[in-house]
């Protein structure tokens, strides 16, 4: 019976001495700023209301292709419309436009359980006098690093600042 204790007592102390994985929360890391005389441009982004949340989310095509999946331990700071506008408003390239953007598409997708990659689908519209002056959709994708939620967080990073990028070359071209 003192056998039966002590071995109660060393697996009740390992149970509870095993530290538990807290919620990590994420960004597309820090923005450049803008002066603070410099006025930042109108940017609004729109988006359904699925991806009004702050969960990762990923899809198993090679499984199940129309079921959503989200990360247990890893969340964005805020929604990805959210993040995605902050880091479009931080831009002081933004040629004097006012923007509409329309996120489509926001998630991690598995084609095999260890090859996944990022998609990221959106619309622009752009407005100079209250006018529309041109509408440029953008579909922009890549492999992850690691098939994980480190691999999409790294991934829609890298997306979220090339989507910046090909936004303000579209409107040098207007």
């Amino acid at each position: 019976m003192r056998y039966l204790l002590i071995g109660w007592l060393v697996f009740f102390n390992v149970g509870c001495s095993v530290p538990v994985k807290q919620l990590a929360l994420h960004d597309f890391g820090l923005p450049v700023s803008v002066a603070p005389q410099q006025s930042r441009a109108l940017i609004t982004v729109n988006a359904p209301t699925w991806l009004w949340d702050n969960r990762i989310r990923y899809r198993l095509l090679f499984a199940s292709p129309s079921q959503v999946n989200f990360y247990g331990l890893d969340r964005w700071i805020a929604s990805p419309p959210e993040l995605f506008e902050q880091l479009l408003s931080s831009s002081d390239k933004t040629q004097n436009y006012a923007l509409i953007v329309k996120l489509r598409n926001f998630e991690q997708q598995f084609d095999a359980p260890d090859r996944a990659r990022v998609i990221l689908r959106f619309f622009v519209e752009a407005y100079s006098d209250n006018k529309k002056v041109g509408t440029q959709e953008f579909h922009l994708q890549q492999p992850t690093k690691t098939p994980d939620a480190a691999g999409a967080i790294s991934g829609f990073t890298d997306l979220a600042w090339q989507a910046d990028e090909k936004i303000q070359s579209w409107l040098a071209g207007l």
